[in-house]
């Protein structure tokens, strides 16, 4: 969306505000209203529709046929989405691309998460599974390098598209070594035999039993039909119900997509230019993905409560501040000092620091987890369809958003955060350290939820943590 030669091509009424914007320095008002463009929007969106309505067949697949053929199929649907995309004719090839990309994400975002959270050991689950947002991270930093290098090269902008295929061909290749779940063989097979071995393989021992019987008494209540959807409206699982409803939903509320989508937005509205704004966004990328290598290290040390209290209020005190700084600059037409322009890259790094090591990795860690077995394939998916569905309404509505309210968008993500904050303090149960087949008993402890589990037909209800 940055690069000149791909908007003249595709969205030339966008192309033609940016010009007119280099031509016309000082309107703050253009700055904000550049990509207020509904087609491309559209272009940008269409990827989370086809992503809502992948995760949901997904949820079938994942559930009757494994966690591994699902990652396949996401990674073959990528694969075809890049090839399309680099190669895309008109906007119509583009957002046939986006969609496809929509399907290979819709896949993958509902079977990785509970692949990692499935084969990892209790004590390490937390940084394994947060590997699912550090790997994002990476992408995101990639595709910030190569737009970068990218940018000065005629059909740049189709090596920026085709090279999407890359980790696409690593998934799909990779997908066919993968070893299937325990949790997932029991509950499509029924097999305990084949699951004690995959058991032994996977943890390194033979010792396994007290893991295995905590499988096939959680594999007793599962099934594969196609009333999942139904079960996860009963009330016993309402607490987890409500988490993969408002989970996901804070997740995007944080405003994330905002800074990345717009960044260079942002920055070319306190004064950068083009290849300043496209710098600023990969320093930030560099810094948003430290920070999920750090919460790697420290998930299953601190807890993921404590995660979420600090990158809460670490965001909220850099997206108010940057909203002080942006009211300043439409105070003075959209000049402000220099100083400014650079303090809102170091404020724009603290945010991405911020969702780094709490809600990015957290908010894919802590639903794979919460899940029991009967419900965790269909709860999944509605985590990734809510995620899907509020991420296109993002979106849709930050151009029109950042043109009409401008600095007050960072306000009212602000606001959001407050609430998230404060509702994650007092709702969520702390899981570090919890096996995952028991972690359905701290819902029995927990001063909210037990009245609405305390009838759970399960056979053992004491926790075991450290």
């Amino acid at each position: 969306m940055s690069m000149g030669p791909f908007l003249k091509r595709f969205f030339p009424k966008v192309y033609k505000l940016q010009e007119e914007d280099r031509r016309r320095r000082g309107n703050s008002n253009n700055h904000y209203c550049l990509f207020n463009s509904q087609l491309l929007t559209s272009f940008t969106s269409s990827l989370y529709v086809s992503g809502l309505i992948a995760t949901l067949l997904a949820s079938s697949v994942t559930r009757s046929w494994g966690r591994k053929p699902s990652i396949f199929l996401g990674g073959v649907s990528f694969l075809a989405g890049a090839a399309l995309g680099g190669s895309a004719q008109n906007v119509a090839m583009l957002i046939i691309a986006r969609l496809l990309l929509g399907v290979g994400v819709g896949f993958a975002n509902q079977s990785v998460p509970l692949y990692l959270s499935e084969m990892a050991p209790a004590k390490y689950r937390g940084a394994i599974s947060n590997g699912f947002q550090l790997c994002i991270g990476i992408g995101f930093l990639s595709a910030n390098v190569i737009n970068y290098e990218t940018q000065n090269i005629k059909h740049g902008w189709r090596i920026s598209l085709a090279t999407a295929a890359i980790p696409a061909s690593i998934l799909t290749l990779g997908s066919l070594f993968l070893p299937e779940t325990p949790n997932s063989i029991i509950q499509t097979t029924g097999d305990v035999h084949k699951t004690e071995l995959m058991l032994r393989r996977v943890r390194g021992t033979n010792d396994v039993q007290d893991e295995l019987t905590d499988l096939v008494e959680a594999s007793s209540g599962s099934d594969t039909d196609s009333n999942a959807f139904l079960k996860l409206l009963q009330r016993k699982y309402r607490p987890e119900l409500v988490m993969a409803l408002v989970i996901p939903f804070f997740q995007q509320v944080t405003g994330i997509n905002v800074v990345a989508f717009y960044a260079p937005v942002l920055y070319r509205t306190v004064g950068f230019g083009e290849s300043g704004s496209l710098m600023s966004t990969l320093v930030t990328g560099i810094v948003g993905t430290s920070s999920t290598l750090l919460s790697m290290l420290v998930v299953d040390r601190i807890g993921r409560k404590t995660l979420f209290l600090i990158g809460g209020l670490q965001m909220l005190v850099s997206q108010v501040t940057i909203g002080v700084i942006v009211m300043v600059a439409d105070v003075h037409d959209g000049v402000i000092k220099e100083g400014y322009g650079y303090a809102v890259v170091v404020l724009v790094c603290v945010y991405v620091a911020g969702f780094g090591w709490s809600w990015g990795p957290l908010g894919w860690l802590v639903p794979s987890e919460i899940f029991p077995l009967e419900i965790r394939s269909v709860a999944q998916s509605v985590t990734v369809a809510v995620s899907f569905v509020f991420t296109f309404a993002v979106a849709q509505s930050a151009p029109p958003m950042l043109c009409k309210f401008r600095a007050g968008i960072f306000f009212f993500y602000g606001g959001w955060l407050v609430v998230m904050t404060v509702a994650v303090q007092l709702f969520l149960p702390e899981t570090k350290n919890v096996p995952i087949e028991k972690v359905v008993g701290l819902w029995e402890k927990h001063w909210f939820w037990r009245r609405m589990t305390s009838k759970r037909d399960i056979q053992e209800t004491t926790i075991l943590s450290h």
